[in-house]
């Protein structure tokens, strides 16, 4: 149980590290009622990220699609630097337009990273071949920007190839989604990223994404709870920068489409909360 005194330290604990910031944010604009698949504004991108400028240096987006290609040179215009992801799935008509649109974007001037991919492998939508296929097709588009490929940790040893094609190992390290309980979540990460970098040896490899939800159901010794939100974020940034890790942290906002795909406690993920507002004020 927390006292009001611990709760008071750790409140201070999040505000300052919140305020020193982190490296990057994993970003999504979407408004209430708004999903992949929705048309996003310039105007909802720009609030957005407007919100978050005083606390980070880069950003991580999913898709160049539906919207979602202007976000880099609206970030770039603001100061950010970007991780851009083109978002691959089952749909070969969607894919082919990712794909165009993450080369445009890059071509364009506004991607620093490209990421071909999210957790493609995990999710098994398509074989290692066709995603070999992918981020060749992009690395010889764009010679002079870093591409990799981002999924769990484990997958980069499972999948060595892909892992020798990446410029950059984007690694997703989630302890929550293992199970873990929060006090040995950092400790549990480190393992994680250690994995990654003994698949990956001399490549560049950061984290991108990593978080802790603070509302939801349990996760087998996995517990959701602001003080655990707060908590994971405080040692996760404090690792990092002793350690000079770059970590996209997951994620900017709370997103309640994601309830679908993740449960209840899909909704709960941010640093702010669906409308923007700061959760841990």
């Amino acid at each position: 149980m927390w006292t009001a005194e611990a709760r008071r330290t750790l409140i201070d604990d999040f505000s300052t590290t919140l305020q020193r910031g982190v490296h990057g944010l994993c970003f999504s604009p979407y408004l209430e009622g708004q999903q992949p698949g929705s048309q996003v504004s310039e105007a909802q991108i720009r609030e957005r990220l407007a919100i978050i400028r005083p606390h980070c240096q880069w950003i991580r987006t999913f898709s160049c699609t539906d919207g979602h290609e202007q976000t880099p040179r609206i970030a770039h215009e603001l100061g950010f630097k970007t991780l851009v992801g083109a978002w691959l799935g089952t749909d070969a008509e969607i894919n082919e337009r990712e794909i165009q649109g993450v080369i445009d974007v890059a071509r364009a001037g506004h991607a620093d990273i490209v990421a071909v991919g999210n957790e493609v492998l995990l999710r098994e939508d398509m074989p290692e071949e066709q995603l070999l296929g992918f981020m060749q097709r992009v690395k010889d588009a764009l010679p002079s920007v870093p591409v990799g490929y981002v999924d769990a940790y484990y997958l980069f040893e499972k999948h060595p190839l892909v892992t020798a094609a990446c410029d950059v190992v984007m690694t997703n390290c989630y302890p929550f989604w293992e199970g873990c309980p929060r006090e040995q979540a950092l400790a549990y990460m480190q393992q994680m990223v250690a994995r990654t970098r003994a698949a990956a040896p001399g490549k560049r490899v950061l984290i991108s994404e990593t978080g802790w939800p603070d509302q939801g159901s349990a996760f087998q010794g996995s517990v959701p709870s602001r003080e655990g939100a707060m908590q994971y974020f405080v040692d996760t940034c404090r690792w990092a920068q002793q350690d000079g890790i770059e970590i996209f942290y997951f994620a900017a906002f709370d997103e309640a489409w994601k309830v679908g795909a993740e449960g209840d406690v899909g909704a709960y993920w941010g640093l702010w909360d669906k409308d923007g507002a700061p959760k841990f004020a």
